[in-house]
C-alpha cells in the first residue's frame, strides 16, 4: 500500500513537470491556471502547455512566427500576451480555437499586414492591441468576427495611411479608439456617428488638415483630457496635425472643451497660432474662382475630346460638369470626369453639340463657366441607295450607364465569331477586313480599338461607314495585339447612339530577322572603312602633288641662272669675243705707245718694236682662248657653284691675271709713248673694269 502511494506521488510530480514549460513560472489558482514565460529567450511558442490555461504571457522573447497548432484546443484561454517579440507572420486561423479569448496583445512586434483570416474565430474578443508594429495595411474584413464585442482597439505607432473606415464605423461597442502617430490624412464625414459608446478618440500626430463635422461630436461634450471629464463625455485629441484653420474647422472651434496645445499650420496668417485662441471670425473660406476653361471647341464626329476647367478657392473646390440638357454628367464608358476638372468624351456625336457647364463648389460657395462644344458630322456618300437617313437630334447618351454602351450587352450574343479577318501582316503593319454589316441599321461609323505599341492603353480609330478594311500602322515587330471593330449606329428605339461589336482578333506582328540587321551593320561598317581609307589616300596624293609642285618651282628658279651663264659663254665664244679682242688689242696698243714714248727709240727701234708687237700677238690670243675655255667650264657649273662667292672670286682672279699678262707683254714690246697715249690709257683703264664686270655677271 505504501509502495502504491509512492508511485502515485511520483506520477503526479512528473505530470506537473510536463504541464509547466521549462524556465516558465506556473501559477495555479483553482480553478484557473496561468503560465508566465517572460524574458525566457523563447524562439517559438512552447509545445507543452496545459490546455486548461486561462492566462498565457509570452512577453519579451524572440518568437517570430505563431502557428495554428501553437494554440490548438485551448478553449479556456482568456488572456494572451505576445508583446515585445519579433513576430512578423501570423498564420491563417491561428486563433480559431480561442473562442473565449477576451484580450489579445500583439504590440511591439514586426507585423506589416493584417489579413482577413488572421483573427478568424475570436468571437468574444474585447481588447485588441496592435500598437508599435509596422502595419501599413489592414483588410476591411479582418475585424468581422468581433465587430459587436470589441471595446478597445489600439492601432497607434504604425505606418497606416488608409484605414478601413467602414469597419471602424461598425464597431458599435468600442470605447477607446487609438489611431495616433500614423500617416492618416483623411477622415470621412460622419464615420463616428454610430459609435455611441466612444469615450476616447486619439488622432494625435497624423497628417490631418481638417476634421469633418460629425453628429457624435455635437451630441456629447468634447474634452481634451480624460482627467476630470464626465463619464458621458468624449475625449478628443487631435494635436500634432497640420490643421488648415478655415471655415471647415469652425464647428470644432465652437465646441466647449478645455484648452489644449493644438496649433494651425495654414493659412499663412494663422500659422503657429493656438487653435483655441483664434477668434471665430478668422476661420474664413474663399469662394471658388474659375481661372481657366476650354474655349469654343470644334471636333469631328467620332473623335475624342477633352474639356478643361480649373478653379481656385479655400478650401480646394470640387468640379462637376452639366450636359447641354442640364443633367449632371456621371462616369460612363464614353465619358469620364476627372478630379482635376477635366471632362473626357471618348466618342463625340452630333448630339453632344451644345454648351457644357463647369461647376466649381466648396464650403464658401460655387462658381460656373460655360464651355461650348461643336461636333461636325462626318461626310456621307452622295449615292442615295447607300445613304442612311439621319434621325432627328435627340438627347445625348452621355448620362446613360455603362451597360448601354458596353460591348458586353445583348448584342454580343448575336455577334458571330471571326467576323474580322487579317488580310496582310508585316513587321510594322496589319490589314484587317470585315464584311458589310447589313443587319445593323443606321451605321454612322466604325470604331477600331487596339492596344498601343508602348503599353496596354487602347488606341481608337474612327472609320467612315463606307469602309470595310483598315490598315494599322506603326506597330512593333514581334508584339501581340488585340484588335476589335465596333459599329457605331443610331438606336431607333431610344434615339441614342449605341455600339455593337463586329468582331475581334489577336495577331502577332512578324519578327524582324537579326541576321539582316547584322548584315546591315556590317555593310555600314565596311562603308565607313572604305570612306576613311579613301580620305587617307586622297590626303597622301595631295601631299605628294604639293611636294612635286614645290620641286618644279625650285628647279625652274635654278634653270634661268644656268641659262644665263651659258648665254655668257656663248657671247664670249661668239659675238662678244670680238669686243673683248678689240678692247684687249686697244689696251695693248695704248701700252705699246706708252713704252715707245718712255724709251724714245728711233726708226730702227721702231722696226724692232713692230717685230716685238707681232711676236706678242700670239700669247694674247692663246690667253683669250684659254679664258674662253675657262668660261665654258664656268657655264657647265651648277647654280650653286656660280653663286658661290669663293668660285666667283677665283674666276675674277683668272681674268685679272690674263689681263695683266697681256699688258705686260705690250709694255715690254712698246716702251715708247707720249702724254696723250698715257691719258688714253687712263681712260681705257676706267672703262675696262665696267666691261669686265659686265662680262663676269
Amino acid at each position: 500500500m505504501e509502495r502504491l502511494i509512492f508511485y502515485l506521488l511520483m506520477l503526479s510530480t512528473s505530470i506537473k513537470a510536463q504541464v509547466c514549460p521549462k524556465r516558465c513560472m506556473c501559477q495555479t489558482l483553482s480553478p484557473s491556471f496561468a503560465i508566465l514565460c517572460a524574458k525566457t529567450g523563447l524562439l517559438f511558442v512552447p509545445t507543452v502547455i496545459d490546455r486548461r490555461t486561462v492566462e498565457l504571457r509570452l512577453t519579451d522573447n524572440f518568437i517570430t512566427v505563431v502557428r495554428r497548432k501553437d494554440f490548438a484546443n485551448m478553449t479556456s484561454l482568456l488572456h494572451l500576451t505576445l508583446s515585445r517579440n519579433t513576430i512578423s507572420q501570423i498564420m491563417p486561423y491561428t486563433f480559431a480555437d480561442l473562442k473565449g479569448l477576451r484580450a489579445l496583445h500583439l504590440d511591439s512586434n514586426r507585423l506589416t499586414v493584417v489579413g482577413d483570416d488572421h483573427f478568424r474565430g475570436l468571437t468574444n474578443l474585447r481588447h485588441l492591441i496592435l500598437s508599435n508594429n509596422q502595419l501599413h495595411e489592414i483588410s476591411p474584413n479582418s475585424f468581422d468576427d468581433f465587430l459587436g464585442t470589441l471595446e478597445d482597439l489600439d492601432l497607434s505607432y504604425n505606418n497606416l495611411v488608409n484605414i478601413p473606415w467602414d469597419t471602424i464605423g461598425r464597431l458599435t461597442n468600442v470605447n477607446t479608439l487609438n489611431m495616433d502617430h500614423n500617416l492618416i490624412d483623411f477622415v470621412p464625414e460622419g464615420i463616428f456617428s454610430n459609435l455611441h459608446k466612444l469615450a476616447r478618440l486619439d488622432m494625435t500626430s497624423n497628417k490631418l488638415k481638417k476634421i469633418p463635422p460629425d453628429p457624435l461630436f455635437l451630441r456629447i461634450p468634447v474634452y481634451a483630457k480624460s482627467k476630470g471629464s464626465p463619464l458621458t463625455s468624449l475625449v478628443l485629441s487631435f494635436g500634432g496635425n497640420p490643421l488648415h484653420c478655415n471655415c471647415e474647422l469652425l464647428w470644432l472651434r465652437r465646441l466647449t472643451r478645455e484648452d489644449d496645445l493644438e496649433t494651425c499650420a495654414s493659412p499663412p496668417d494663422l500659422t503657429a497660432k493656438y487653435f483655441w485662441t483664434i477668434p471665430e471670425e478668422e476661420f474664413i473660406c474663399d469662394p471658388p474662382v474659375i481661372t481657366r476653361k476650354s474655349p469654343k471647341t470644334f471636333v469631328m464626329e467620332g473623335q475624342s475630346i477633352s474639356l478643361k476647367c480649373k478653379a481656385n478657392g479655400d478650401p480646394d473646390p470640387s468640379i462637376h460638369w452639366v450636359s447641354p440638357e442640364g443633367k449632371l454628367i456621371s462616369n460612363t464608358s464614353r465619358t469620364v470626369s476627372f478630379d482635376n476638372g477635366s471632362l473626357e468624351i471618348n466618342i463625340a456625336t452630333v448630339k453632344d453639340t451644345g454648351v457644357f457647364t463647369c461647376i466649381a463648389s466648396n464650403a464658401a460657395g460655387e462658381s460656373t463657366a460655360p464651355v461650348e462644344l461643336v461636333v461636325n458630322p462626318l461626310p456621307h456618300l452622295a449615292n442615295s441607295t447607300s445613304r442612311v437617313r439621319e434621325p432627328e437630334p435627340g438627347p445625348s447618351d452621355i448620362l446613360t450607364s455603362a451597360k448601354s454602351t458596353s460591348p458586353s450587352t445583348n448584342d454580343t450574343k448575336s455577334t458571330p465569331d471571326r467576323k474580322v479577318i487579317l488580310v496582310e501582316l508585316t513587321t510594322n503593319s496589319a490589314l484587317v477586313k470585315w464584311p458589310v454589316q447589313r443587319h445593323i441599321p443606321g451605321i454612322r461609323m466604325y470604331q477600331v480599338q487596339y492596344n498601343s505599341s508602348t503599353d496596354d492603353t487602347l488606341v481608337y480609330r474612327m472609320i467612315p461607314s463606307s469602309s470595310q478594311d483598315f490598315l494599322v500602322k506603326d506597330l512593333i515587330s514581334g508584339r501581340e495585339y488585340d484588335l476589335c471593330v465596333l459599329a457605331v449606329y443610331d438606336d431607333g428605339i431610344t434615339s441614342l447612339t449605341a455600339t455593337r461589336v463586329v468582331g475581334c482578333l489577336q495577331f502577332t506582328t512578324d519578327q524582324e530577322y537579326s541576321q539582316c540587321q547584322s548584315m546591315h551593320s556590317q555593310f555600314l561598317g565596311g562603308t565607313m572603312i572604305i570612306i576613311i581609307g579613301g580620305i587617307i589616300v586622297a590626303s597622301v596624293l595631295v601631299f605628294i602633288i604639293i611636294l612635286m609642285i614645290r620641286y618644279k618651282v625650285y628647279s625652274n628658279q635654278g634653270e634661268p641662272r644656268k641659262a644665263k651663264v651659258n648665254n655668257v659663254c656663248s657671247q664670249t665664244n661668239g659675238s662678244q669675243s670680238g669686243q673683248v679682242t678689240r678692247s684687249a688689242s686697244k689696251g695693248t696698243e695704248n701700252q705699246e705707245e706708252q713704252i715707245q714714248a718712255a724709251t724714245g727709240g728711233g726708226a730702227g727701234g721702231g722696226g724692232t718694236g713692230a717685230s716685238s708687237s707681232a711676236a706678242m700677238k700670239d700669247p694674247n690670243t692663246v690667253a683669250l682662248v684659254m679664258e674662253c675655255e675657262r668660261v665654258t667650264q664656268i657655264s657647265e657649273m651648277t647654280a650653286e657653284d656660280i653663286l658661290s662667292p669663293l668660285k666667283r672670286q677665283k674666276s675674277r682672279t683668272s681674268f685679272d691675271l690674263t689681263r695683266r699678262s697681256s699688258m705686260s707683254c705690250k709694255e715690254m714690246k712698246s716702251p715708247e709713248g707720249s702724254a696723250d697715249a698715257q691719258m688714253a690709257q687712263a681712260a681705257e683703264e676706267k672703262k675696262s673694269p665696267r666691261e669686265w664686270s659686265d662680262f663676269k655677271i
